[in-house]
């Protein structure tokens, strides 16, 4: 069952979207804390997220920037505001999608349904928009029972989730294609890089400790081992045994 999250200070709004989702079958959850959503965002991990931009603290154009930091999850835009600059302002902050208030419920949902067709569904490997390359149907990494969501940037372990961010994402998917192999600092570092923003030794280390306490919160202290002088290696056998089923 998909899982959507509405960022929507208006009660009455809230409750007509939460009552839609659920009626055509997704589970759906309302944000509480406006002063800061991210925590309850990244304990939900949603498949969608509905934004609004008009909200108590910070706009919708924040809020999205900071899941865009750590997530990529999908995110289409619910507001009042119908000038083209808001909308421009909207897909340039990352949104996926923009409706109007007041909103027709029938196309929201049938945006929602294209969106999860596209990310998730049978239009996800052709896209590429699952974080694999074009054609691949790979939208899922598995290492020792660990799960990797390419697209949502979500890590699985048993019944416990986490959200990560793009650096950890990218780390995460390098030592799940290697488990039980060493890979090095170089690579890690080859993997992070981008034209945009310059990558060094001690980001990799910043990254790499952030994402053993991702992995220590699931449940999976020390997986991540450091070989010194070499690199790192994921290493989850000993704590799979030990885990509770």
């Amino acid at each position: 069952m998909y899982r959507i999250y509405i960022i929507e200070d208006d009660d009455k709004i809230r409750a007509v979207l939460k009552k839609n989702m659920e009626k055509y079958g997704f589970e759906a959850a309302c944000a509480t804390q406006f002063r800061e959503l991210m925590p309850e965002l990244e304990a939900y991990a949603p498949h969608l997220v509905l934004l609004d931009i008009n909200l108590p603290y910070f706009d919708g154009y924040y809020w999205c920037r900071q899941i865009r930091a750590r997530s990529s999850v999908p995110i289409i835009f619910i507001s009042a505001r119908a000038g083209e600059m808001d909308q421009v302002m909207a897909i340039e902050n990352g949104g996926d999608d923009y409706i109007t208030k007041p909103i027709p419920l029938d196309l929201l949902m049938a945006k929602i349904k294209g969106v999860l067709r596209r990310v998730y569904g049978e239009y996800a490997a052709a896209s590429g928009h699952d974080g694999t390359a074009a054609g691949a149907p790979e939208a899922e990494l598995n290492a020792y029972g660990l799960r990797l969501h390419l697209g949502r940037g979500e890590l699985m372990w048993q019944k416990r989730k986490a959200m990560l961010t793009k650096n950890e994402r990218l780390l995460a998917e390098c030592f799940m294609r290697q488990p039980g192999r060493i890979v090095s600092r170089e690579q890690l570092l080859e993997a992070l890089w981008d034209d945009v923003q310059f990558v060094d030794d001690n980001t990799l280390t910043v990254n790499v400790t952030r994402l053993r306490k991702k992995l220590e919160e699931l449940g999976l202290p020390k997986a991540i081992e450091t070989m010194r002088g070499q690199g790192y290696m994921l290493l989850l056998r000993d704590e799979r045994e030990g885990a509770d089923a």
